[in-house]
């Protein structure tokens, strides 16, 4: 019965994704490494479990390892400059090979119907061809490239007519010129090309996962934050997002399950680069009530809030501030005006958030909403988190520092302490 419920309760909190994902259009990149892994067959199984799911799909994969055994197989070695390969006529003729290999083996893959395998009684048509147009990178610093090439045109219109006729869309890392030459490409700037193209919902790059020092796991990196970081699936998750890719994911090809876990879960387990802030902070509305009431419950009972009544949120609800997380309500706060300066109160963080500094960022976001009211200083009460608000510049004082209205509704049972803030007029959120 327990592993039932767990099923029960696992689908009913993916229905969300499912809905929302249906008709949207994803580019999906993996290099030549996850195709040599065991684990890959298990991958183009949950692909098809996307495509059966009414998403359409970009498949764009690598061939590098593909290359370098080819290579290896003629006793050649192969050559980079600043990681760029520089393909030579050998090089372009495995290249070649690699592509038609890999190509075949994933559209095979995607053939498979087999009884009790994943795709069983589910037909999928991939659609391949020249897509992409290229021209060659040529001389730089004086090291001729070869066939090296980037990107120049992808054929936007094609690949949307295959897509709505419901074939997964199936790209190798190969360019053409309008003279017929062949070009090798970089995966991750094909991928960035063809979604920035399609204006596609997400693009997912299935490598590497991002961690910081310490060993844990970045979960979002901003525009600013990704350019920051010398890795080139970052350098085109910058483009995508700066030309109206939504979001770009980047999961760990070493995750048995990765894209499910990521497109179906709240949290998912890679990092997200997006040029819009994933969670989003707003004022809060009539509808947010029920989300509230939930969120500062726990911390009521406990006694480190002031209980409210569904009532009283209802009447004031407009001095409320929420951040949201994929539609569910992760922290919230509440600004008092009065004259010059305003109580800050119900500041709440959901419990499986916590350690994230959301409360800090939330924190920033009222400052900044004081300074539009001309407010000059905040205030707190606070019974158990004294410390939390001074590490933040509050500093105690005493009850005859608020201003007399407030100080009539003071309760003495409660006995909370005072903090008081100065806005900084220099700091911005």
């Amino acid at each position: 019965m327990m592993l039932q419920q767990q099923f029960i309760d696992w689908f009913r909190s993916a229905s969300p994704y499912i809905h929302a994902h249906r008709g949207q259009t994803f580019v999906i990149c993996f290099g030549g490494e996850v195709v040599q892994n065991n684990n890959f067959p298990h991958l183009i199984h949950d692909i098809a479990l996307l495509s059966s799911l009414g998403i359409k799909l970009v498949l764009v994969h690598g061939i590098r390892p593909q290359i370098e055994q080819g290579l290896q197989a003629q006793n050649k070695k192969s050559k980079y400059v600043n990681n760029t390969r520089i393909t030579d006529d050998i090089a372009l003729k495995c290249v070649k090979a690699a592509c038609g290999e890999v190509r075949a083996g994933i559209e095979s893959l995607l053939s498979m119907g087999l009884t009790n395998s994943p795709t069983t009684g589910f037909s999928i048509c991939t659609a391949c061809g020249n897509f992409i147009t290229a021209r060659p990178i040529g001389v730089r610093d004086g090291v001729d490239f070869c066939h090296t090439g980037e990107v120049r045109h992808v054929d936007i219109t094609t690949i949307a007519h295959r897509l709505d006729e419901g074939c997964i869309v199936l790209i190798s890392p190969l360019g053409y010129s309008p003279t017929g030459e062949t070009f090798n490409l970089l995966t991750e700037e094909v991928a960035a090309a063809i979604a920035i193209g399609l204006k596609t919902t997400k693009l997912i790059y299935l490598d590497e996962s991002l961690f910081t020092d310490n060993g844990q796991l970045i979960r979002h990196l901003t525009l600013l934050e990704a350019q920051k970081q010398p890795s080139e699936q970052l350098k085109n998750s910058v483009r995508a997002c700066q030309n109206g890719v939504q979001r770009v994911h980047l999961l760990s090809r070493h995750v048995e399950g990765a894209l499910l876990l990521e497109l179906f879960t709240r949290d998912g387990i890679g990092t997200l680069v997006s040029a819009d802030p994933y969670e989003n902070i707003r004022k809060a509305t009539i509808e947010d009530v029920g989300g509230i009431l939930e969120l500062i419950e726990p911390l009521e009972k406990s006694g480190i809030l002031v209980r409210r009544s569904r009532e009283k949120l209802e009447i004031e609800i407009d001095y409320f501030v929420v951040q949201e997380r994929d539609g569910m309500i992760v922290s919230c706060a509440v600004l008092y005006p009065f004259t010059e300066v305003a109580e800050l109160a119900c500041l709440a963080v959901h419990k499986d958030y916590r350690g994230m500094d959301r409360g800090g960022i939330l924190l920033a976001y009222l400052e900044q909403k004081a300074k539009q009211l001309n407010i000059k200083q905040i205030f707190v009460l606070t019974t158990r988190t004294s410390h939390w608000f001074q590490e933040r510049g509050f500093k105690s004082v005493d009850l005859q520092s608020l201003p007399v209205e407030r100080q009539k509704m003071y309760n003495y049972q409660r006995k909370s302490k005072v903090f008081i803030k100065k806005i900084d007029c220099g700091k911005y959120f």
